[in-house]
């Protein structure tokens, strides 16, 4: 045998002599076209793998100026939001016959940039972002927009007005719902701690949290108001603060629900009792939530219904265009629900 020869692929007329139908027919059957019959496609695809045929996706994107492929970058695939997130949005186009492309940033906006050439380059349909903390300027997407390719922005979404779709949580009623329960539940000395206000989410979790305390006319202390990166070692720091002062809090709502749980482990190594001597409540209703000791009351964001949204809205674009945007500029906004547990 000759080392050298490259091995023969087999194309889509072999299938199409094997099982004695047309090219026209085995082609639309493995782009699982509607008006092919299940049977049919069954046949094709078996085939097609008896034989060990590969799809050129790239040719076959350059003949029909489409890829049937959808870019997503999101901050960390890790994070519980985004991971339920990610789950929905490709499950849901997979039955629409897209591929999902999966792009991490790790929060850098050196990454974002890189990763939206990337995808540019690789002729995805559509791309779903949701922003690194750091982004303000968005011109990086300007050649996606330029070329008529739908981009949807989600979660952390840009600040500004960009020629994009925006599908959102309601933050602002999620800080203010927060807020209320530990009110309502005999607070009033309640701290907050979250992200910095260059995004939107932090921007509209703190209103909320603002606007619920000047409607029962409680005072806002600013020193325990903490706008900082929400990690774990600076969820200690600011309790460390927090409890230092001669005068302490009675209530604490968090941004995100790492805060919460970082914030539940120092009120135990310090002997602050939840939620006897402070009420806390988190936001997006993490898994870990539900299973510490005391339980942490959350907000739920209900990712999964993000996911679906983002892909209702998208499906719609690629076949009819977004008309919306030249009539409405008006985020999708998801609502969110109050979760109650034992550490409020």
């Amino acid at each position: 045998m000759n080392k050298d020869k490259k091995p023969q692929q087999n194309t889509i007329l072999d299938i199409a002599e094997a099982l004695k139908l047309s090219p026209a027919t085995i082609s639309r059957a493995l782009n699982n076209h509607p008006h092919v019959k299940e049977k049919t496609k069954s046949d094709v695809l078996k085939m097609a793998a008896q034989l060990g045929y590969r799809r050129n996706q790239m040719a076959s994107g350059l003949r029909s100026n489409k890829t049937h492929t959808v870019g997503l970058i999101v901050p960390r695939i890790s994070m519980f939001f985004h991971a339920e997130v990610i789950t929905t949005i490709q499950n849901a186009l997979h039955k629409h016959g897209y591929n999902l492309i999966i792009c991490q940033s790790n929060d850098l906006l050196s990454m974002e940039e890189e990763l939206a050439d990337i995808l540019y380059a690789s002729r995805v349909d559509a791309m779903i972002v949701a922003c690194t903390l750091q982004a303000t300027d968005f011109t990086h997407f300007d050649k996606l927009v330029n070329s008529g390719i739908p981009v949807i922005f989600y979660d952390r979404v840009p600040l500004n007005s960009y020629p994009a779709t925006y599908i959102k949580g309601d933050d602002f009623r999620g800080g203010y719902l927060a807020t209320c329960h530990l009110i309502e539940t005999g607070s009033e000395r309640i701290a907050h701690i979250s992200g910095k206000l260059m995004s939107n989410l932090y921007q509209d979790r703190t209103a909320g949290f603002r606007k619920a305390m000047e409607q029962h006319q409680l005072p806002v202390r600013e020193e325990w108001v903490f706008h900082q990166e929400l990690t774990h070692e600076n969820a200690k720091e600011a309790m460390a603060k927090l409890f230092s002062a001669a005068v302490v809090p009675d209530a604490l709502f968090t941004a995100n629900d790492v805060t919460a749980i970082a914030a539940l482990e120092y009120a135990k190594e310090n002997g602050i009792r939840v939620p006897q001597d402070l009420k806390i409540i988190g936001y997006s209703n993490d898994p870990r939530t539900s299973i510490i000791t005391p339980a942490l009351s959350t907000i739920e964001q209900y990712p999964a219904k993000v996911g679906q949204k983002i892909v209702e809205v998208l499906i719609d674009q690629l076949k009819n265009g977004d008309q919306r945007l030249e009539l409405e500029k008006k985020p999708y906004v998801i609502p969110v629900d109050l979760i109650r547990r034992m550490s409020s």
